[in-house]
């Protein structure tokens, strides 16, 4: 019997009503049910999950496998005992409360094989309250390692995993922990991979929040059993990741998550036992942590990492305290501004008593940098922008916001001056009314042939940021994302003239993220597309000698008179007849009564962009008109019927009369 591509195991304990989900959703999988195997391992449940596992092996015949066991307290041995039993190429681990979006594993696996990754993460939703993970499934990662992504950042079982990496490194969930097995396994599987792919794009396991909350990956039970897990994960990092920014990217997951999770059960603990627990967390830490490690943290981590290591167990517990009330409230701490650097109000802060240093509280590469565009357009030359930005909870006073050019391939850039202007009342609508932001206005103009240090900007993708300033802290953030609704975000090309040429330029929003960026020299908005002209042509119904062109023009602005039909002859004459658009469409006339003979070719012209007329129609009849009493006329010329080509003559009197004698 060929081996299935998935073995799927449900580790189920008292699982209903959510077993029944859990099983179709697996069972009606895209993939099909030949490409199945459905272990589940009944861990000596009590309520109605035997009975119902096997009406639904009933109902899909050869596809579930039951096995039944005493209770064994958690998820690891029947987990183990399913992998056990697995003939899949991949396993994919899920609990009886949780179920799968309908195409979840025909993608994971054609991920897996496409990328050639032993491990699958796909993105996870929360459901019934529940919070899933979501930092490491912002976009698709075909094939990453646990070094240079989030993926560490989640470190649950419910992922497509190759069975043969399983086997090869002989993992299996240790028994003896009741919480934090997960991490034990799925850590060393993410360090042994080969690679890691992430499916971000699409809606792969429903995490729900049981009404019970007996999620078995929930259980929990003070300081205790976490300072039992976390030791074996400080040791398994150590004893696999050589000291360097790699342990230090492992080791940042555990110093935040581990620590925070731990401190909150600490706090509902008897004294002894806290004052043991602390030790023992220090001591454990001691090995990760180090004085490097303090620009990945956030401030709050550093403060309690601080107060960990020096065991300082009254200042945590106050601090767990003020987390909890932070949490709760509307409004965000406040902050002091020193010497460039803005220092979060969190308890202890400058306190002689306790004497903890200020990078504890260094909250400057963390503030919120808000902004708004109310004006983008280019007029001519020149780009205006305005609206507002500012560093959240720092005052608005010694203002020194720029505006920043920077081209996206040499990141040559500029920063130039903004107007300061004035916004009452900005910041009343968040954190209660608490701060307020009174000059965090700009306005700017930039032309573009000055705004190079005096000099015209080069061709280019030229993406614009701001670098707000207060107080002497700065930060720069990249602008249009968040506009007023009258300021679109639609590419709009324009034609505009200098003292050398035309040039294109297209003001747009880039994608996904919206930002604005000003394409100067069609690095990728061209100016052709813009231009159509009808195969359409004919003699206008008015003027019989007149040669009408139809067509249009969807730049956003061009100079007047720029946009013309440009003729020439085999005699080097010339003609140009200027077009004007309105509402992007245009009728243009061509006066053939006023061109000398000759054979003429033409085109649409802007500046250096042209586009070729279309061929005139052979059934086009001949124009007749006198020219200082003489007859003169125009027709297609013969033989070329994929260009324009247009013959004007005066009309010779012998040839014509001798064509109406012999006629």
């Amino acid at each position: 019997m060929a081996a299935p591509a998935v073995s799927v195991i449900v580790a189920a304990y008292n699982a209903m009503p959510y077993l029944t989900r859990c099983i179709t959703s697996v069972a009606e999988q895209s993939i099909g049910q030949g490409e199945l195997e459905v272990i589940v391992v009944d861990d000596g449940s009590t309520d109605g999950t035997a009975k119902e596992l096997h009406r639904l092996a009933g109902l899909y015949p050869g596809l579930i496998k039951i096995f039944g066991q005493a209770n064994s307290g958690g998820p690891s041995a029947p987990r183990n005992a399913g992998l056990d039993h697995a003939r899949g190429q991949f396993v994919f681990f899920l609990d009886a409360d949780d179920y799968l979006g309908p195409q979840a594993l025909e993608r994971m696996v054609a991920m897996a094989e496409k990328n050639g990754t032993d491990v699958v993460l796909g993105k996870m939703v929360g459901v019934g309250g529940r919070e899933a993970p979501a930092s490491m499934f912002r976009r698709d990662q075909p094939k990453t390692d646990v070094f240079s992504s989030r993926v560490y950042w989640t470190l649950n079982p419910m992922k497509l995993f190759r069975r043969d990496l399983l086997e090869r490194h002989a993992l299996r969930f240790p028994t003896d922990l009741s919480i934090g097995e997960d991490q034990l396994f799925v850590g060393p599987a993410y360090l042994n991979a080969a690679g890691i792919s992430v499916l971000a794009s699409y809606d792969c396991l429903y995490w729900v929040q049981r009404e019970d909350e007996g999620n078995i990956t929930l259980r929990t039970g003070g300081t205790e059993p976490r300072l039992t897990f976390l030791p074996r994960m400080v040791d398994m990092i150590l004893e696999n990741v050589p000291p360097g920014p790699g342990r230090d990217h492992l080791a940042h997951r555990h110093l935040t998550v581990e620590v925070q999770q731990l401190l909150e059960h600490l706090v509902h603990e008897p004294r002894q036992r806290q004052e043991k627990a602390l030790a023992r967390l220090a001591e454990t830490l001691a090995p990760l942590w180090h004085e490097g490690l303090n620009d990945r943290l956030s401030a709050m981590a550093r403060l309690r990492l601080h107060l960990v290591r020096h065991t300082m167990l009254d200042e945590l517990l106050e601090l767990v305290r003020f987390e909890e009330e932070l949490a709760q409230s509307a409004v965000s701490t406040p902050v002091i501004v020193d010497g460039g650097h803005a220092l979060a109000r969190y308890p202890f802060l400058r306190d002689p008593d306790r004497a903890i240093p200020d990078h504890c509280y260094d909250v400057t590469a963390q503030l919120g940098v808000r902004h708004q565009v109310s004006r983008a357009e280019l007029h001519g030359t020149t780009l205006h922008l305005a609206g507002h930005g500012y560093l959240h909870r720092v005052a608005t006073e010694d203002v020194s916001t720029q505006l920043v050019l920077r081209e996206r391939d040499t990141k040559q850039e500029y920063r130039l001056p903004v107007t300061h202007t004035m916004t009452p009342g900005l910041g009343a609508d968040k954190d209660s009314g608490h701060y307020r932001y009174e000059k965090a206005g700009f306005e700017a103009a930039v032309d573009i042939t000055t705004a190079a240090d005096g000099s015209p900007l080069r061709d280019g993708l030229w993406d614009i940021s701001l670098a707000i300033g207060a107080q002497g802290i700065t930060r720069e953030v990249r602008i249009g994302s968040k506009r007023t609704a009258a300021v679109s975000g639609k590419a709009a090309t324009h034609i505009v003239g200098t003292t050398e040429a035309l040039r294109a330029a297209t003001l747009y929003t880039t994608h996904p993220h919206g930002n604005f960026t000003l394409d100067l020299g069609e690095k990728k908005h061209a100016v052709l597309p813009h231009l159509g002209l009808d195969d359409h042509v004919r003699w206008a119904s008015d003027a019989p000698t007149e040669l009408e062109f139809t067509g249009h023009c969807t730049l956003a602005a061009r100079p007047d008179g720029a946009l013309a039909l440009a003729l020439r002859n085999d005699q080097g004459d010339s003609a140009s007849f200027p077009v004007s658009a309105t509402h992007d469409t245009f009728v243009v006339r061509i006066p053939v009564d006023t061109l000398p003979a000759g054979l003429w070719h033409g085109e649409l012209r802007i500046g250096d962009w042209t586009l070729p007329l279309p061929a005139l129609p052979s059934s086009l009849t001949p124009a007749k008109w006198r020219r200082r009493a003489l007859p003169w006329y125009a027709k297609p010329a013969s033989g070329d019927d994929k260009a324009f080509a247009l013959y004007t003559a005066k009309t010779d009197l012998l040839k014509a009369m001798t064509r109406r004698i012999t006629s």
